[in-house]
């Protein structure tokens, strides 16, 4: 089973579930729960949350009112609604209604369409949720129930691998002590395990099906909240009460691991369970782009009315000084209507025909190019992985040129980042490396898929996804080279991993974290298998001899002693310490014999650190038995003490591990997905901040900050704020913030509020501290109170200031309260990209949510817009498809207000010269199709295809991007440039054929200034004027856009003379009366006179202006197109991205692989299902319980005379952006 049964993440991103879940509570808000085991009657007096998830908006009978009613709600829609019935009053009306009533039944069909497609699904992933199975303890048995019907109070049985349907007080499991382990990647992103512990009043009862039927214990515990690492109650049974934590409960999206059953009473159930506290809910996502549009038609709408209204005046004025002059003609014996009430019809007969400068045309035409954009993302092959048949998917068609916009993202680390995969790569053994390849030449060579493995046939208990491809390790094995035996052995017994042998040589590794389950694997397959484990024993298989170890003592893991040690017996009677830690830790602890191998050592630690790998120290003593029957005697009694426990085992474990041996180093690499450091490099270029928000631990987190380069040694400073007090972080930040501005920093508070425009451009110490490198590491204890009210705007200054900014420990719920901090105060859109449930509620407080397919399960895919498989496809994502959607979308825009405007306001400047009557200039059916046939395919065209720059040119020159990031190619400035160009277009349109047909004849004598050859000459200069105009706001022309372009004029002129033929005239007589008025007007040099003069004053002006602002003026992305074309003939060139790899200061995996680990646990026998042995010697460990504090020094100075490779890269790649363009000015 995968997390595909979490679907319902997704649905938490719709509005409407959260408004009936709302509904259905109760109207008083929770302060505690009371739960009763196995009494549904009193759980149900409190209107608990039943587990049924409900996110669909419709039903069969509910549709068609509620989705008119939401598409109504639009303004577009509702105008467009009120121009219709305004066309149904003959009174006021000058146009037939069938010029509107058809594009808005199209665009309300059209959206009708898509949500009940959309809402269909809804009905089906909660059918697939709610109808999943669970065992549920009803009336004394176990029944099989699906999981819309359990209840909270309820008593369910689980079993191995299954996922948890609610949040449940584990009671009961098959392990010893009431121990259960869990998988809570779906929560927090961890594939670790954890270990949940039910009381030992509850463990007893077992799997007694009779005696859990009986149990009536109550629970009274805190209300529904979204907090996963904490949990708070108390556990009433027989007279006595159970304190209650988080340890004791399993929430709803962990899975159950390596227990075969365990039964949990029901504390939370559906949308009331932490996940789904946790998931959050976000409003419907809209581009700025659609936000600006609504304001502008409101705008326009405004503009209308005011033009209404100055010709209503008009014909007010007009009625009464002229219009009284025509009575007689009309036969009036009164006059049946007076001149304000004139004024007053003719208002609403200009607000339909001037209702054109936002034809509904706009939003069909924006939601075909959306789509067509989204195809354009589907159809992308560089966006396909090959390895899982995995193409990119816009799941969404309202976001794209969003995506050409984007200044922050947000990632998550594991999964999405890195493979979540950790493999043993290479290692030192006794000052000799392994894990090269070397050709026959002795050079060495890069390993790649094709690369040759070593046989391990020789090992039947071989793990056979297991890759290495240095064979001389296998040979140093063979040949019992001691050393290298000792160091395999060492990693074969030092670690906390639970084996499990589901068939005979069948072993899966349960491990606490990945990278000692790679260590125990490589050891494996090398022939030291660990095959087994009591409290006292540990039994490996070296080279297929079984052989048993006395496990004396485990000095266990803590963030502060960064290493482990076990003290075991091996068969000969020979006591033998063995550890692994960080470098620097085992190093100090050495003997002083070790001087030359630990700097052999040092030198390859420093290579294997630099191409990014986690590197661990191996030390081994051997004991002697006086001095250890000492040190025992004191740790036992350190141990029973109460006063300053935890500092004396330290001291005691101190102890015992100086003066020892090294045996050398691990090297394992936390496999980085293809791509990820150039990918970053890239998007940094682009002025794009990546900010990395995990649940994983601080030192984790670093580590993969260092594999993917956003963390580097030259980096000016790192900032660690890891403080536990509100003043603590506060102190911090401010401590940070002064050392990147200096005293005068304070003026460049993010709450001042300044342009992008001017932000970017100011020569100010802002600008100096953008060029400068700083990074901010957080925990998400110290986030929680950075996130208060009083500390946010300082957290944003100094996060915005810093290059690299790494948020560790976060929940869920704080992942998606960091992404609206930056969109509240920077007012800058926001990318989130994850691949677990864990990443949901990021994913849909973001503008843009991007969702990986990767190892965590689809919750991230089925929550996000787009999905892909691999984190470098979002390079091309933003810097191409973002990009180019952006760039047409803001050209589509700024010409079909431009086009509409011209169309239009020839109606404006004719109303002075035809008495205000409403008379339109063309025919009705000319402003019928002119939208929809004459202009609608080519805008189209250059909305689907244009390109400024290539792909190629758009991923080597990032800089291209931030235009979008500055909204600069559609704005409220662009708008007005656009309208009124097309203002003084409709102007040049009109009086130009005005003032020639005063004068002009025929070429007969005859007078040819007839209303409908006025209206034919417009008309057709107006067709070829905005043709040739897209024709020069086209850069990238194609067949389609040609085909499209002279295809439309075809058609005009095609359909303009079956108009006016006589065939058409014989048939529909009363609707096409102007028989002949096309080739009668257009036989005439005059006419095309006229037309041609129109044309050329309309156009010449707008080509000058362009001209001279390229020559004098050019952006960036004039220059690259021009240097496009300059290199066209050398045909396509390589993207000036390489392979980024850094050198740094070694950092170990081990110490950052999780927090204090289970040496307690292990050695105490409880998790173990083999009976402990009264006679044997239990071995100690460290009673020391907890995740241990992060001591770690903060304000971290790294050393700057080592120069990080993508320091490099980003240099090279600025410095080669600009000589190529400027050595291209000075050619």
């Amino acid at each position: 089973m995968d997390g595909a049964c979490f679907r319902e993440t997704l649905r938490t991103r719709r509005r409407w579930p959260d408004v009936m879940a709302i509904w259905k509570k109760d109207v008083h808000i929770e302060e505690e729960r009371h739960v009763r085991a196995n009494d549904r009657d009193y759980n149900e007096r409190f209107s608990y949350a039943d587990n049924c998830i409900k996110t669909a908006k419709y039903n069969v009978f509910t549709f068609l009112p509620i989705n008119l009613f939401e598409q109504f709600q639009r303004f577009a829609n509702a105008y467009f609604l009120v121009l219709l019935i305004l066309q149904l009053i003959p009174e006021i009306s000058s146009l037939s209604w069938f010029t509107t009533i058809v594009p808005l039944v199209l665009v309300l069909a059209i959206t009708a369409v898509k949500d009940a497609t959309d809402d269909y699904f809804r009905h089906k992933s909660d059918q697939q949720v709610n109808t999943r199975q669970s065992q549920v303890l009803i009336k004394g048995k176990l029944q099989i129930e699906k999981w819309m019907n359990v209840r909270v109070g309820d008593i369910i049985k689980l079993e191995n691998n299954q996922f948890v349907a609610a949040d449940l007080l584990l009671l009961s499991s098959s392990e010893p002590y009431g121990l259960c382990y869990i998988e809570t990647a779906e929560l927090d992103g961890e594939t670790n395990l954890k270990v949940r512990q039910a009381l030992t009043v509850t463990s007893d009862l077992g799997d007694d099906v009779a005696r859990l039927a009986d149990f009536n214990g109550e629970v009274i515990c805190e209300p529904p909240n979204n907090k996963l690492d904490k949990f708070t109650g108390t556990l009433y049974w027989e007279d006595n009460k159970y304190p209650l934590d988080n340890e004791k409960m399993l929430l709803r999206g962990c899975v159950l691991r390596n227990t075969d059953w365990c039964f949990g009473l029901v504390i939370f159930a559906g949308l009331q369970t932490k996940l789904m506290q946790n998931c959050g809910s976000t409003k419907f996502k809209r581009t700025s782009i659609d936000k600006l549009m609504n304001t502008l038609v409101l705008w326009i709408f405004g503009f209308l009315i005011c033009m209404g209204i100055i010709l209503a005046i008009g014909n007010t004025i007009w009625e009464q000084s002229v219009g009284s002059n025509f009575w007689e003609y009309l036969q009036w014996k009164q006059l049946k209507i007076n001149a304000v009430l004139s004024g007053f019809l003719t208002f609403w007969s200009y607000v339909i025909i001037l209702n054109t400068v936002v034809p509904i045309s706009l939003y069909v035409s924006v939601e075909v190019l959306r789509l067509g954009h989204s195809y354009f993302i589907n159809w992308d092959r560089r966006m396909y992985y090959n390895r899982k048949d995995t193409p990119a998917e816009a799941r969404t068609t309202t976001l794209n040129e969003e995506l050409g916009q984007v200044e922050f993202i947000f990632s998550d680390k594991t999964g999405t980042l890195t493979q979540n995969i950790m493999v043993f790569n290479k290692c030192s053994i006794n000052g000799k490396t392994y894990g090269d390849v070397y050709d026959e030449f002795g050079h060495k060579v890069d390993i790649t898929e094709k690369t040759p493995c070593v046989d391990f046939s020789f090992n039947p208990l071989m793990d056979r996804k297991f890759r290495f491809h240095d064979s001389s390790l296998v040979e140093a094995i063979k040949l019992e080279e001691p050393l290298v035996q000792e160091f395999f052995r060492l990693l074969a017994l030092c670690h906390t991993v639970m084996p499990e042998e589901r068939n005979e040589g069948e072993l899966v590794y349960q491990a606490q974290s990945p990278d000692e389950g790679a260590l125990v694997t490589a050891a494996r397959n090398f022939g030291f298998v660990f095959r087994s484990r009591t409290p006292e024993t540990i039994t490996l298989y070296e080279m297929g001899q079984a052989v048993t170890y006395q496990l004396i003592a485990i000095l266990d893991f803590n963030n502060v002693r960064k290493r482990m040690s076990v003290i075991v017996r091996n068969p000969k009677g020979q006591l033998k310490l063995y550890s692994k830690g960080a470098d620097t830790i085992v190093f100090d602890r050495l003997d002083p014999s070790n001087e030359e191998l630990v700097f052999t050592t040092s030198e390859h630690l420093n290579e294997f650190a630099g191409e990014g790998l986690r590197t661990l120290a191996l030390a081994y003593k051997d004991l002697d038995e006086d001095v250890f029957d000492k040190w025992m005697k004191k740790l036992l009694f350190a141990s029973t003490t109460l006063d300053n426990r935890e500092e004396k085992l330290g001291a005691l474990y101190e102890e015992i591990e100086q003066g020892m041996m090294l045996l050398g180093a691990t090297a394992i690499e936390d496999k980085l997905q293809e791509g990820v450091p150039e990918t970053i490099a890239c998007l940094t270029l682009a002025n794009i901040k990546i900010w990395v928000l995990t649940g994983d631990k601080l030192e984790t987190a670093m580590n993969i900050g260092y594999s993917c380069n956003m963390l580097r040694d030259d980096m000016d400073e790192v900032f660690i704020i890891s403080g536990h007090t509100m003043l603590e972080v506060q102190q911090e930040l401010r401590t940070a913030k002064e050392r990147i501005m200096g005293p005068s920093g304070e003026k460049f508070s993010s709450g001042l509020d300044m342009e992008k425009t001017e932000l970017y451009s100011s020569d100010s110490v802002f600008e100096e501290t953008i060029i400068a490198e700083y990074a901010l590491i957080i925990n998400g204890h110290s986030l929680a109170h950075a996130l208060e009210a009083d500390l946010e705007l300082i957290l944003v200054d100094v996060a915005c200031l810093c290059k690299t900014v790494i948020c560790c420990r976060v929940t869920p719920l704080q992942k998606a309260q960091v992404v609206e901090l930056i969109k509240r105060h920077k007012q800058a859109v926001t990318l989130a990209i994850g691949d677990g449930a864990n990443d949901v509620s990021m994913i849909n407080t973001a503008h843009i949510g991007v969702g990986i397919s990767g190892q965590e399960g689809m919750q991230a895919v089925l929550a996000s817009d787009y999905s892909f498989a691999q984190f470098r496809y979002l390079q091309r994502l933003l810097l191409v498809h973002g990009r180019w959607s952006y760039h047409r979308m803001c050209n589509f825009l700024c010409y079909f207000f431009y086009k509409n405007f011209a169309f239009t306001l020839v109606h404006f400047w004719y109303g002075f010269l035809c008495g205000f009557s409403a008379q339109t200039v063309y025919d009705q059916w000319f402003i019928t199709l002119f939208n929809i046939v004459y202009t609608s395919l080519p805008v189209l065209a250059m909305g689907l295809f244009d390109q400024d720059v290539n792909e190629q040119y758009s991923l080597r020159y990032p800089n291209l991007y931030r235009p979008g990031q500055l909204n600069q190619l559609f704005n409220k400035r662009k708008f007005f440039t656009c309208t009124l160009h097309g203002v003084c277009t409709s102007f040049i349109l009109f009086f130009i054929p005005y003032g020639a047909f005063m004068t002009a004849v025929r070429d007969d004598g005859a007078q040819i200034s007839d209303q409908q050859a006025f209206a034919v000459t417009i008309a057709t200069s107006l067709v070829i004027v905005v043709s040739i105009q897209i024709g020069l706001d086209t850069n990238y022309w194609t067949a389609v856009n040609h085909f499209f372009i002279w295809g439309s004029l075809a058609v005009y002129f095609a359909i303009l003379f079956a108009l006016h033929s006589d065939s058409i005239f014989t048939i529909f007589p009363n609707q096409f009366p102007f028989i002949g008025t096309a080739r009668n007007s257009l036989n005439q040099e005059i006419v095309w006179l006229v037309i041609l003069l129109t044309t050329v004053v309309c156009i010449m002006p707008m080509v000058a202006v362009r001209f001279i602002r390229t020559d004098l003026y050019p952006t960036h992305t004039d220059k690259v197109r021009l240097l496009q074309q300059a290199t066209r003939r050398q045909g396509p060139q390589e993207q000036n991205l390489r392979r980024v790899r850094r050198t740094s200061s070694r950092r170990s995996a081990y110490a950052f692989a999780h927090q204090q680990g289970y040496g307690e646990l292990i050695t105490s026998g409880k998790n173990m299902k083999v009976p402990t042995s009264s006679t044997s010697t239990c071995p100690l460990s460290s009673p020391l319980r907890g995740p241990a504090d992060t001591n770690l020094v903060k304000n971290t100075t790294s050393a700057k005379d080592t120069t990080s490779t993508t320091s490099r890269f980003r240099r090279e790649s600025g410095q080669n952006q600009e000589v190529m363009v400027e050595d291209l000015e000075a050619r």
